[in-house]
């Protein structure tokens, strides 16, 4: 893994769901609709001043959205922010950088 690159994909574990929960609510406002499914597939993560989460989420059907969630350091004691996302994905898509 290169400094400050990101790691290879990975399938998805309990806490990438629990990440992608978290954030849940930012993408709904984001989009202004809800999602019944929602469940994270495969991630990836950047280590920076904190951790870049990359994660593939299941939001039904055959769609997809690529979320990128921000933790920071336990010492700032923020909340997870969601950073960007991108939407109208399937699930062969790369999970890439963005």
């Amino acid at each position: 893994m290169l400094c400050g690159g990101t790691s290879a994909a990975r399938p998805a574990t309990d806490e990438t769901q629990k990440i992608a929960e978290e954030v849940k609510p930012q993408l709904e406002e984001k989009e202004g609709k809800t999602f019944d499914v929602f469940t994270a597939v495969e991630f990836k993560t950047q280590v920076v001043a904190g951790t870049n989460y990359f994660i593939k989420v299941h939001v039904g059907n055959d769609e997809f959205v690529h979320l990128r969630v921000f933790r920071s350091l336990p010492h700032e004691n923020r909340p997870l922010s969601l950073h960007s996302y991108q939407s109208s994905k399937t699930r062969h898509d790369e999970l890439a950088f963005f």
